[in-house]
């Protein structure tokens, strides 16, 4: 299921589809400092108890996708692919 969604999420967009599982621990981090060094923007963007949930299991999500042009971005964090998933397709249905 996992992967038809991201594969629904590359077929639409016309540019890039970036996703990041767990990159803080990549370069020894927390997820807390990594969030606040590379995702800043984000972070006020996103809701807090999905946030103190990437704290408490340790699991970033990073989906990072541009449907209509190479400026023009969408961002999520989250920490469950399946649910930042849907939360990327729900912005493209919002945004036909």
């Amino acid at each position: 299921m996992t992967e038809d969604k991201l594969l629904k999420l590359i077929n639409f967009c016309k540019c890039s589809v970036y996703v990041e599982v767990n990159d803080h621990k990549s370069f020894y981090e927390s997820v807390e400092n990594y969030l606040e060094e590379r995702h800043l923007e984000c972070l006020n963007e996103t809701d807090k108890d999905v946030l103190d949930k990437i704290y408490e299991t340790d699991n970033l999500v990073y989906i990072q996708f541009y449907p209509n042009t190479p400026i023009g971005f969408y961002s999520i964090l989250h920490y469950d692919l399946d649910k930042a998933l849907d939360l990327a397709l729900e912005i493209i249905n919002c945004n036909k």
